[in-house]
């Protein structure tokens, strides 16, 4: 409490002392103390994500709309992190002759608002308003680009012959634009983006299957489908493929329309939503989640997104609040509510209680898809419990295709477990059979010869297939760091270095680096610099006990003690 009076102080004292930032024509005179020590409470409870709190002291402290500029906008924010979008819309409207509307997010919502009344005079108004704020940042012009597009198709009927700077991201418009007008080539627009390899667009699976189901083509969705790995696969993509499966064809139009202007809007807005997730501005992300649900609630879908942000905050409260949306009706969904339950027990009370917990919600599930067995399997050896995820990989390959790719992952998911439970004949097989099915995969390449490396056996071999897994991988740190490694068991650590300072540069915090890094540094005479690296790998929040003691020795007695 003391500390937020403190805060509150303090702000009070710069508005009166400091040059005035953004409202050089007040006077501090004007100013209310009680609206101003209601003001900067909002600002804390804000800026803490305490957005219920926050929007009690905006309201107390509304006398300052015409006289602090940044109030209205952190208002408008509140709102919309409230999910009080209309509310929002009309404080807009209302301050619309105020130079503290005069922001990129405040024209952005009278810019839905009248597209949402086919305003599009109003629409253009505003847009034009957008183009004085869009070169403020890369997503600030992408946005303004796209819109200005998806108005021109929703007024025209027509496909725009302009194209944002965005080749990537406006690969996903045009499959949009023309999917909404119905064209015959909608569906090649789709394809098109899957055929893309350097960037995932199998999200857009969903739409594409939608589509054809929109248009009858059953059959075609069906085959298409069926080519969907669903070991790999996003949780939107799965569900596409259980709903087809169960020939639940209906939910398809319940969620989604892509004749629908709102239905378009709210699936670009979650786009953007992800990009300032990936960037961790969580804040924005959650804005424009919002907006986009705004725009659809029935696709509740991507709520997934809002939970995992409210995760990464440890918001735990909000997240369980999310996850409730996600009922049996959509068992991959649900499956997702129960995973990220999970998660949660096991920050707050530890993996027995967190396994407890999930395999009590497994009983629930009358007949549980190869999906969440798959899941479970990997729970269990995510928690160290290798001898039980073997029983779910068992279980696992009786229901799989022995030909399949994903029979190939369960082998070395089971592979790794025995690995790890030092039952290496087994493990060999089952990795030397992965690799049959799957010649190329790298990672289990660079599994099975990291664990020969380790039992120093067959080196060379071990070798050629580390070779192999890194031109597979090049920039794979993984790859490289068992490369490096591999160097320095057969004492050339100067080309060991050389690997192992890249996996080091992509993975500066992974322990097991650090650690051979080290060694490396040791072997090279480089003993100061070793025994930082080693030392670094205390401090680590991944580093296992075990390393620790192995650590420790090594800082006292050197690296030939060990």
């Amino acid at each position: 409490m003391l500390t937020k009076i403190f805060k509150i102080f303090f702000f009070i004292f710069l508005l009166i002392y400091q040059k005035p930032l953004y409202s050089k024509k007040n006077d501090i005179n004007d100013f209310n103390l009680d609206d101003l020590s209601n003001y900067f409470s909002a600002q804390i409870s804000y800026d803490n994500q305490k957005n219920l709190e926050a929007l009690k002291f905006f309201n107390l402290s509304k006398s300052l709309l015409d006289k602090h500029d940044p109030y209205l906008k952190q208002y408008i924010y509140s709102l919309i992190l409230d999910e009080k979008i209309g509310l929002a819309i009309k404080e807009l409207k209302s301050n619309r002759n105020n130079k503290n509307a005069d922001f990129f997010e405040g024209y952005l919502l009278l810019t839905i608002d009248s597209i949402i009344k086919e305003d599009f005079k109003k629409t253009r108004k505003y847009l034009n308003e957008i183009s004085r704020f869009k070169n403020q940042s890369n997503l600030n012009l992408f946005i303004f680009e796209s819109l200005e597009n998806f108005v021109y198709v929703f007024e025209n009927k027509k496909i725009p012959l302009k194209t944002t700077k965005f080749s990537g991201l406006s690969l996903i418009n045009k499959a949009f634009h023309s999917c909404y007008l119905q064209k015959k080539d909608s569906e090649k627009y789709f394809l098109n983006l899957f055929k893309t390899e350097d960037i995932d667009y199998s999200r857009y699976i969903f739409f594409y299957v939608s589509d054809l189901i929109k248009k009858n083509k059953i059959i075609e969705a069906k085959k298409f489908v069926n080519n969907i790995n669903i070991l790999s696969s996003n949780l939107l993509v799965i569900q596409t493929k259980n709903w087809i499966d169960e020939e639940r064809f209906k939910r398809f139009k319940e969620t989604f329309s892509c004749e629908k202007d709102s239905h378009l809007l709210s699936e670009f807005f979650f786009l953007i939503a992800n990009l300032y997730s990936t960037q961790e501005n969580f804040e924005m992300s959650n804005f424009y989640l919002n907006l986009s649900r705004f725009l659809n609630k029935k696709f509740i879908f991507n709520l997934t997104l809002l939970s995992e942000n409210f995760l990464k905050n440890k918001n735990y409260v909000k997240t369980k609040k999310i996850l409730k949306y996600f009922n049996r009706e959509d068992e991959i969904y649900y499956w997702y509510r129960v995973k990220t339950n999970t998660k949660i027990i096991s920050k707050q009370k530890g993996n027995e209680d967190s396994f407890d917990y999930i395999n009590s919600e497994l009983k629930k599930f009358k007949n549980p898809s190869v999906k969440i067995l798959f899941d479970i399997g990997n729970i269990a050896k995510n928690f160290k419990k290798y001898k039980i995820a073997v029983l779910y990989y068992d279980d696992l390959l009786s229901k799989i295709n022995s030909k399949s790719g994903s029979y190939a992952e369960i082998l070395f998911r089971r592979g790794s477990s025995y690995e790890r439970l030092k039952e290496y004949e087994k493990s060999d097989e089952d990795l030397l059979n992965s690799l049959k099915i799957n010649p190329d995969d790298a990672y289990v390449l660079n599994y099975l010869a990291y664990s020969w490396l380790e039992r120093n056996y067959k080196i060379d071999d071990a070798i050629k297939m580390l070779e192999k897994a890194h031109l597979l991988k090049k920039n794979d740190p993984f790859i490289l760091d068992s490369v490096g490694w591999a160097y320095f068991l057969i004492g050339e650590p100067k080309k060991a270095e050389f690997f192992l300072k890249k996996a080091l540069k992509i993975m500066p915090n992974d322990p097991v680096v650090n650690d051979h890094y080290g060694d490396v540094l040791w072997k090279l005479n480089r003993k100061i610099q070793a025994k930082y690296y080693w030392k670094s790998v205390l401090n680590l929040e991944k580093t296992e006990d075990d390393m620790k003691k192995k650590i420790n020795i090594k800082l006292l007695k050197g690296l030939n003690k060990i």
